[in-house]
């Protein structure tokens, strides 16, 4: 994102806008949000990261900016400006260090006896090199430019030559004339953008600004910007014809009719673009030129004089508008219309329709809508035959996901292209085509003042935010929101991750093999001898485990885990070997052409679902102490009932962490049978165990190093074991360093993610929503091992009790099946049982046709409730907040004015419907026992070791602060901040770590430090004591020198262990959110989220923002975007960020204000403070349930179109609510509903 931002701001300088205030770039507000579109972050919700970018902008609104935690109210904009850090435009701009194009001269070179590089200069010396090639074809070459392809076909084989095109004058330029834009095939992307947005400045195209303009601006919209700055337009249309890439650069450059020029040897060919597309995949002895694009005006010879207008628009639905998403299918559409004489409308001379991406081999001209049209009026009746035969056009080939929602799209796409011509009425249709006699290219979105709603379009990136809190002075400096400490590093790439670490002397690197199989026997694994890579050392497998060790990965509370599969193959997935290699590249070469021989003798079918779980009795024993108590007497409660739903369904698939960091690990060999393991992982403790065991050495030849962790979320609490284990392991054979950086798609493959479920509920309930029993059966699909499944059980059970239910029965199992573990995921089981919770309020106002948002409001706890429900973690009534949050948030989000803002654009708009849904939390957390300690040295700096580990949650940073508290009351004032240092983990150092997980690790270990200062500054107040009596004032430096001379032990260790009787305690929130579906394409955007979080006392504020705001928007991914798929034998099928759409900038609330609401009831927590980390993640069930009211208008609208009686209340969105999801409730064929009511109407 940094190096993205800077390429923007160097730009920026480069352009002739006027000079910006000082301080300020030449970046625009847009162009900075733009800038990051597409880059990926799993921690912080992106809105700091936008604030960041946009705060560098001229044009910025401070207002805007989520600073608000850093200011205080009442200030200035002058006062606040001068706390923004200064923009100097005079500055020396250093696109890449000298010292590293001297480092990577050094360590990168091609060995000129395997390889060959060649830049050819001009078309000839290519023609030379190909016929070279030609002669020798034993020799395998590629052609490239950038070679960004191998972002989306990953290659493992090699290539004895590579041949670059960048050089060759005739392929790098464009050229504009009177005929058209001549863009040669390595132009990039990006240029290709600048000299289209520029067209209109050349006189011989002035005309045809529009079409250009609109081209580029499509292609804006295709992969992110550092991607379009290097890839080609010849390579993606190269891909496009021999590969079948789903691209949009074919699609719109085939509508306007553009032709593309070949070389094959010496021969040179120009056909058009739709000639080459369907021809057989090009050789790879030709070469792609140049793509035409022609000057539509003289082409169709289109002007005022001859009553002619040209209109154009293209299209493309994707998971994500701006950031890095291939689309569900792409359109382009230019019609030549000229207006009636008569009254019969307007009259389409020509049309040129392209579709793609739509699961097709390539991009198609619809020729059969196309002659439909010709020379025909629009009117309502050519448009709905127009559009069946469109639906018989674009079909998607057998085996495409989602086909009839494709189907859909480009139905709705023709209609929003022609419609508003119709609408607008025959008898105007000369009123709507004047006034652009100047310009004969119309942009027809502009056209009458009838154009549908759809057109109306809301800006696709984050428009503002605001964070509201109060500041505590109690405990200075906690409660301050200081920066986090590793910020700067980490923004500058300086902080050093496990894959940082040099690789020692004669490291090697090693990947596991996996099954593909979901059970079979093992009978043997083999390297394909022909297709695996030279520098492969050794395949590692359970038979390799030391005489004294066990086939142990990873040792939890519930037991060890193997490290390999022996005998018997449980799931896809599955760990079988590790191979070990000179590179990790190698590493992963060979573990992909690995050839597993099974064997499916004597074996049951695998057991792939919960449904199939139950079926065989395959379960696992949840622990009597981990299952909850039932609450009330259910009898009671269904016989108080006025109504009841009987054998309700819900079903929830899986997520996955995606964590920026993958697993990884380096383990080091070192003297006397000992292995420094360092490891990338949330319980160091429990790999120091394991890698023991595996290796069967005592544990104090181990030693787990774990500096930081680039993301876990529950991730690499366990499944981060296997890693560390598998790597000491091969270290251990070998006698060498061994590390592992997993790829993407072995780390998704092997996992596991969050607990899919089935449940089924029934529920009894009161005329006014009041709920009186509700009894569920529950499956929980734990995968082939426990790992820590049993405690998703309480945790399910704690989120869905934020109602009160009256009374609550359940019978839960958990089902082993032959899919991955399952493991624990950010607010594991939680966040589950709130969407379970809505889901059946949801259910319950449907059948009475009451507002949802009142029977919520009934359903709330009273105190006593809560103390029915929760028993010992609901604390004391005036902890209980969350009937004063759900109030405050209805006054401060304007939510009921709000509603009816919401029932009045719904009544205005056809295409577009918006929702709002007002949710609470009620989330319980438990303190662990947690060890610290904290050392003063000689010259009074400070450092500290905790068994909580630093996942980017500013766990640090709080502790830092509690120590600067802690340590300055023996001297009143002194802040001791900038001297304290937080180390690593070591589990040598600091034992009985634990976990870091459960949203509690940060106070804990505040609290262990504390203690630890309390013991210090107990042993120090004699000395401080003794020198206030020889002088008036003492220095931190003196105190602690004097204490190193009198011999007092300056080093504390603690280990802090929760009282059990307030361990627990419940967090509270209120979220309110609003969205808005676009019913043609499925789309959902969020325009406004408001919640209000209870942090207690928070111990730094900023570092609890962005965890209310990363949990949140991580949670908009469980249940909007993020798709779990997998194949016919449980094998992850979404193998990286092409095909698993975690929210990026451009999908998150276009407005977020978040509240941190400041409370000071809970002294029996760590200094009043509370969890932030997990609950919040679970207000994101608040877009989801928006998303639902506004599909519900939806289905209303389509009712009245048609005669489907109660269709309209009565449906289950299914999580993740993608647009396919979204599209099919709203109705696939809304098009042709509103079309066959409209030429009823009109009949």
């Amino acid at each position: 994102m940094c190096v993205s931002l800077f390429g923007a701001l160097v730009n920026a300088e480069k352009t002739s806008q006027l000079k910006p205030p000082p301080g300020f770039s030449k970046l625009t507000v847009s162009e900075a949000e733009k800038a990051v579109a597409g880059n990926l972050c799993r921690c912080t919700g992106y809105r700091p990261i936008a604030d960041a970018c946009k705060s560098l902008a001229a044009d910025v609104d401070i207002e805007d900016l989520g600073f608000n935690s850093f200011w205080r109210k009442g200030e200035s904009k002058e006062v606040k400006l001068s706390r923004l850090p200064l923009y100097n435009q005079n500055d020396e701009i250093c696109t890449f260090p000298e010292f590293l194009k001297k480092e990577i001269r050094s360590n990168v070179s091609l060995d000129s006896k395997r390889y060959n590089w060649y830049s050819p200069a001009s078309v000839e010396e290519l023609q030379s090199l190909l016929k070279a090639r030609n002669i020798n074809k034993g020799t395998e070459f590629k052609i490239v430019v950038s070679n960004t392809g191998i972002g989306y076909y990953k290659e493992l084989e090699y290539y004895d030559t590579y041949i670059d095109l960048k050089h060759i004058p005739e392929l790098s330029v464009i050229r504009i004339d009177q005929t058209g834009v001549e863009i040669g095939a390595a132009v990039t992307i990006s240029k290709v953008i600048e000299a289209l947005k520029n067209g209109n400045r050349h006189e011989v195209l002035s005309k045809g600004e529009t079409v250009l303009e609109k081209l580029a601006s499509h292609m804006e919209k295709i992969a992110s910007g550092f991607i379009r700055n290097t890839a080609s337009v010849g390579g993606n249309l190269v891909m496009a014809q021999r590969k079948h890439f789903p691209s949009d650069i074919a699609t719109i450059l085939l509508a306007v009719g553009s032709t593309v020029d070949i070389m094959s040897g010496h021969q040179f060919e120009r056909i058009t673009l739709e000639e080459f597309l369907g021809r057989p995949p090009l050789d790879f002895y030709s070469v792609l030129i140049s793509v035409k694009i022609p000057n539509l005006e003289s082409t169709r010879k289109v002007s005022p004089e001859n009553n002619t207008t040209l209109l154009f628009e293209t299209y493309r639905a994707s998971p994500r508008p701006l950031g890095n998403a291939l689309p569900y299918l792409n359109a382009a559409f230019l019609a030549e219309v000229s207006p009636s004489k008569t009254s019969e409308g307007i009259l389409v001379n020509h049309c040129q329709f392209a579709f793609g991406a739509y699961g097709t081999a390539h991009a198609i001209r619809a020729k059969k809508v196309e002659e439909f049209f010709t020379r025909k009026f629009l009117n309502i009746d050519v448009l709905y035959e127009a559009i069946k035969l469109v639906r018989t056009t674009v079909v998607p080939e057998d085996g495409t996901a989602n086909p009839a929602y494709r189907s859909s799209l480009a139905a709705g796409f023709l209609f929003e292209f022609l419609s508003s011509l119709i609408d607008s009425g025959a008898e105007n249709s000369n009123s709507f085509l004047d006034g652009y006699a100047s310009n004969s290219l119309a942009n027809h979105s502009k056209l009458g003042q009838n154009y549908l709603d759809y057109s109306n379009k809301i800006p696709t990136m984050l428009s503002s935010a605001k964070q509201v809190l109060e500041l505590s002075k109690s405990y200075y400096p906690v409660g301050e929101p200081i920066k986090k400490s590793e910020a700067s590093i980490q923004a500058s790439g300086e902080a050093v991750y496990v894959d940082d670490i040099p690789s020692p002397m004669g490291c090697l690197h090693g990947a596991f093999i996996y099954s593909t199989k979901p059970l079979a026997w093992l009978r043997g694994i083999q390297l394909n001898s022909k297709s695996h890579p030279d520098g492969v050392a050794t395949v590692i497998s359970c038979k390799d485990i030391p005489e004294f060790g066990e086939n142990v990965g990873a040792v939890a509370m519930f037991g060890p885990e193997a490290l390999f599969a022996d005998d018997l193959i449980e799931c896809a997935g599955q760990r079988l070997a590790f191979v070990v290699a000179d590179t990790q590249k190698h590493a992963d070469m060979a573990a992909n052409c690995a050839v597993v021989d099974y064997g499916m003798e004597d074996l049951k079918p695998p057991i792939l679902s919960v449904e199939e779980a139950v079926e065989r009795s395959s379960f696992f024993e949840i622990p009597p102490f981990l299952l909850p108590k039932p609450v009330g007497d259910i009898s009671k409660g269904m016989a108080e009932a006025d109504h009841k739903i009987v054998s309700a369904e819900i079903k929830l698939g899986s997520q996955y962490y995606f964590y920026m960091e993958t697993q990884t690990a380096l383990a080091v060999p070192e003297e006397d049978n000992c292995m420094v393991v360092y490891s990338s992982n949330q319980s160091p403790e429990f790999a120091h165990s394991a890698i023991a065991k595996c290796l069967g050495i005592p544990e104090h030849n181990v030693r787990v190093i774990t500096r930081r962790v680039g993301g876990g979320f529950g991730g690499k609490a366990l499944q981060s074991l296997h890693v560390a284990t598998a790597c000491a392991l091969a270290a251990h054979k070998l006698h060498r360093p061994v590390r592992m950086y997993m790829n993407r798609k072995a780390d998704m493959i092997m996992a596991g993610g969050r607990h899919p479920m089935k449940i089924t509920y029934n529920v009894g309930f009161k005329s006014d929503g009041k709920i009186t029993a509700l009894q569920l059966e529950i499956l929980i699909d734990a995968g082939m091992s426990l790992d820590v499944s049993p405690i998703i059980v309480s945790n399910l059970l704690n989120g869905l009790k934020k109602y009160d239910w009256g009374a609550l029965s359940f019978d839960i199992k958990l089902c082993k099946t032959n899919t991955t573990s399952k493991a624990a995921m950010r607010a594991p089981g939680e966040v589950q049982g709130t969407y379970i919770a809505e889901a059946v309020i949801e259910h319950v106002s449907s059948t009475l046709s009451l507002e949802v948002d009142s029977v919520r409001n009934v359903n709330l706890h009273t105190y006593n409730s809560l103390k029915l429900f929760y028993e010992s973690s609901a604390g004391e009534p005036l902890e209980y907040t969350l009937p004063s949050i759900w109030d405050k948030l209805a006054v401060t989000s304007s939510f009921n004015h709000r509603i009816e803002m919401v029932k009045i654009f719904n009544s205005c708009n056809k295409w577009k419907k918006r929702g709002i849904s007002r949710v609470p939390i009620v989330h319980e957390v438990l303190l662990r026992p947690t060890p610290g300690r904290v050392s003063i040295l000689k010259d009074g700096s400070v450092v500290v070791e905790v068994g909580g580990i630093e996942l980017g949650q500013g766990l640090w940073t709080k502790v830092k602060q509690m120590v600067a508290f802690a340590l300055s009351s023996i001297l009143g004032n002194v802040d001791l901040l900038d001297k304290v240092r937080v180390i690593q983990a070591d589990t040598l150092s600091l034992i009985q770590g634990g976990y870091t997980a459960g949203s509690t690790t940060s106070e804990s270990s505040c609290e262990a430090v504390r203690l630890c200062c309390n013991i210090l500054v107990e042993r120090l107040t004699p000395l401080k004591e003794s020198l206030q009596e020889q002088m008036s004032s003492i220095q931190w430096e003196l105190l602690v020198s004097e204490a190193h001379m009198q011999a007092v032990n300056l080093s504390a260790s603690s280990y802090y262990v929760p009282d059990m009787s307030s361990s627990s305690y419940l967090n509270y929130g209120v979220a309110v959110s609003e969205v808005e579906v676009n019913l043609l394409t499925g789309e959902t955007t969020i325009l406004q989220v408001d919640l209000i979080y209870d942090c207690g006392q928070s111990l730094n504020p900023a570092v609890d923002l962005g965890q209310i705001e990363g949990a949140f928007v991580q949670g908009i991914g469980f249940f909007m975007t993020e798709e779990y798929l997998t194949n016919a034998d449980g094998l992850m099928v979404a193998e990286g960020t092409w095909t698993y759409k975690i929210p990026s900038m451009d999908t998150i609330p276009k407005q977020f204000n978040v509240e941190i609401l400041n409370s000071g009831h809970h002294e029996k927590r760590v200094l009043s403070s509370k969890a932030s980390g997990e609950p919040p993640l679970l207000l994101a069930v608040s877009v989801h349930g928006a998303t639902r009211a506004a599909i519900k208008e939806a289905r209303k609208q389509l009712l009245s179109w048609s005669s489907q009686d109660g269709w309209e209340s009565m449906f289950q969105l299914a999580v993740p609510a993608t647009m396919p999801v979204v599209k099919k409730l709203s109705g696939m064929d809304i098009v042709e509903k509103y079309l066959e009511w409209s030429i009823c109407g009109k009949k």
